[in-house]
């Protein structure tokens, strides 16, 4: 057989645990005996990080600004748990909070729909899409601990002279965080999910809550009105497609109530919890797409869960896991779909699209993995390890070739 051709790499980064178990089956089962797959890798598993001081996720970052397509494995955020398990010099960020701050793009997440699998909450017809803000807020915080009374404020020095404000007067031992956001990378966010909504011709919200957050909140909320009512509200009236700012727990209660079917921007934290909520409400965390959009036009796919921990010590014991690889397999026919697109390859693209039908097939023919197993209405289901149902895929995918 013929591999299909590449012309440009693909920005590959590599993760840790059981992810990155999946993500060597995948290669070699999925990709490698039909493409000429061409990537630039990247070792972003953290004992690499550590070794490079994690100057490789910048460097991965900076690849994708060259490439213009990365795909990106899961990988460990470290806490103090995890510093002491890897021996690390020092607690490292998020990588991909490291990855989209370089990008100053957008995250968009949609659940992977399949027969006999039906969302927990009945109304839901239609998938529905988190808009996460890829910059800033709790992931770019600093945080002090508290041991001694004293004062904590919040200073802002200029050519102009000192603000300042109080923050707390700490009378007892306690913890203190301060985050920020720029103008620049809130009117991205908001440009990218207008854009991102005509495009797919669907409704978009955004909520926050500036009625507590008066000014940080508040400042996503005017830019996001000054931006629609300047740009994009005649385009979304000829479309047919709506806007609207609510707060972030109205929000919650009016997507339980909604039938599915629009784009809910969330600022970054929000957009965290709420895609991993709408994850899990529609089947699964590993059921969840996710792709990174810059202004510029520089995407970068990836699962949007983490890397299965526990299925991973499992794995070193020699045991049989099914660990649910269809995020990450999304993330590889998402990339390799955008870059064929970009490059005039129409066979990359076919065959994306083949391996997402494929992979869709084989969870309709009853044969997948634990976490979907008990939650699927088919009547005749078996459970599969990772290694077998990504076998049963790579079945699948040749009927279709052919």
């Amino acid at each position: 057989m013929t591999k299909i051709a590449m012309k440009t790499p693909l920005v590959e980064m590599d993760g840790d645990e059981m992810t990155r178990i999946i993500w060597k089956m995948i290669k070699e089962e999925l990709l490698l005996p039909f493409i000429d797959l061409k990537t630039e890798y990247y070792d972003l598993g953290l004992n690499h990080r550590d070794r490079t001081d994690d100057a490789v996720t910048l460097e991965a970052a900076e690849a994708i600004k060259r490439l213009g397509v990365g795909v990106k494995c899961a990988t460990i955020t470290p806490n103090a748990q995890r510093m002491e398990e890897y021996t690390l010099k020092r607690m490292y960020p998020s990588p991909n909070a490291t990855i989209r701050a370089a990008l100053d793009g957008t995250v968009f997440r949609a659940p992977i729909l399949v027969d006999g699998i039906a969302p927990i909450v009945p109304n839901w017809e239609k998938p529905i899409t988190i808009a996460r803000h890829a910059y800033g807020d709790v992931y770019k915080a600093v945080e002090l601990q508290i041991n001694k009374p004293g004062t904590v404020k919040l200073v802002y020095e200029s050519e102009d002279g000192i603000g300042e404000a109080v923050v707390h007067r700490f009378d007892a031992p306690g913890v203190v965080q301060g985050m920020h956001n720029t103008v620049k990378s809130i009117d991205s966010f908001a440009r990218s999910c207008f854009t991102y909504a005509l495009e797919t011709k669907q409704d978009l919200w955004f909520a926050s809550k500036d009625t507590i957050s008066k000014i940080y909140d508040g400042k996503f909320k005017e830019e996001f009105n000054t931006i629609f009512e300047n740009e994009y509200q005649q385009a979304f009236a000829d479309a047919g497609i709506s806007y609207t700012y609510t707060l972030i727990d109205d929000a919650v209660a009016r997507v339980m109530r909604s039938k599915g079917g629009f784009i809910w921007a969330c600022k970054n934290y929000d957009g965290d919890v709420m895609s991993d909520m709408l994850a899990t409400a529609f089947g699964s965390l590993a059921m969840m797409t996710s792709v990174l959009v810059s202004p510029d036009g520089l995407y970068e796919f990836e699962a949007a869960h983490g890397t299965v921990t526990r299925h991973y010590y499992r794995h070193l014991k020699g045991e049989t896991t099914s660990t649910n690889p269809m995020a990450t397999i999304f993330a590889w026919t998402g990339a390799l779909r955008q870059r064929g697109t970009m490059d005039g390859l129409e066979d990359l693209v076919q065959f994306a699209d083949r391996l997402e039908q494929a992979s869709l097939q084989t969870i309709a023919q009853g044969k997948m993995t634990g976490d979907l197993t008990a939650l699927s209405s088919l009547a005749d289901k078996q459970t599969l390890s990772t290694k077998a149902f990504i076998q049963a895929v790579r079945a699948n995918y040749e009927t279709l070739a052919q």
